[in-house]
């Protein structure tokens, strides 16, 4: 497995409740010439999380931070009516997301977690990972982990 220090979330910047997948993600990003889905999750809007690259693959999500780090993709992120970033995670993504990124960083030894938009001048990931994820690296950080049961393996 490869060294890794870091968890880095986005955002699909698609319209508030379009209903998107992996797959679709996959898809786009093979459109834009890139071997396949450069994220190794994506969170869809009912709190499902989908595996896309494989973790021991380096990711295609963060200019100059894939190395070390797992990208995380939620779908949505824009306002349906004007097209502007906004949150528009779920109860059940803002849930899903934390109990990713706490079971990743018990896994691999304790992660930070950070926004795109830590590394570049987008919005992504349109809400405030600092303030929401601060504690998850922290040992008396108590979320529960991830539930097997919505985690679903991208098809091979």
């Amino acid at each position: 497995m490869r060294p890794i220090d870091k968890i880095v979330l986005h955002t699909s910047y698609t319209p508030e409740g379009r209903e998107h997948d992996v797959d679709d993600i996959d898809a786009w990003h093979k459109a834009n010439g890139w071997s396949g889905v450069g994220y190794h999750f994506v969170v869809k809007i009912d709190g499902t999380v989908q595996v896309g690259r494989p973790l021991d693959k380096i990711g295609a999500h963060t200019k100059g931070k894939n190395q070390g780090s797992i990208g995380v993709c939620y779908i949505g992120g824009m306002n349906a009516q004007d097209r502007k970033p906004k949150d528009t995670r779920t109860e059940a993504q803002k849930k899903a997301l934390i109990d990713l990124c706490e079971g990743l960083s018990l896994t691999f030894g304790g992660l930070t977690v950070y926004g795109h938009n830590e590394f570049s001048t987008k919005s992504c990931p349109c809400f405030d990972v600092k303030a929401e994820f601060r504690d998850v690296k922290d040992p008396k950080f108590t979320m529960p982990l991830m539930h097997e049961d919505r985690v679903s393996r991208k098809p091979q």
